[in-house]
């Protein structure tokens, strides 16, 4: 029975795989929201805020000054 060879290709540098890494500075009262919030659904808070990021995003409106 022949086996089928693995392919293991060059990892990609970081910031080159379409994401990028940051830090933020938050309130406690919002880590322990996004806290209970992971606990009750599972997610990660990675996976939380990048929702709640993407959501902000495309819900949000700048209002022009004249």
């Amino acid at each position: 029975m022949k086996r089928e060879k693995l392919i293991v290709k060059p990892k990609k540098p970081k910031g080159e795989d379409g994401h990028k890494v940051f830090s933020i500075r938050v309130k406690d009262e919002i880590v322990t929201q996004l806290e209970e919030i992971c606990a009750r659904t599972g997610h990660s808070r990675n996976e939380l805020i990048g929702m709640l990021l993407e959501y902000a995003l495309e819900n949000c409106e700048v209002e022009e000054t004249d």
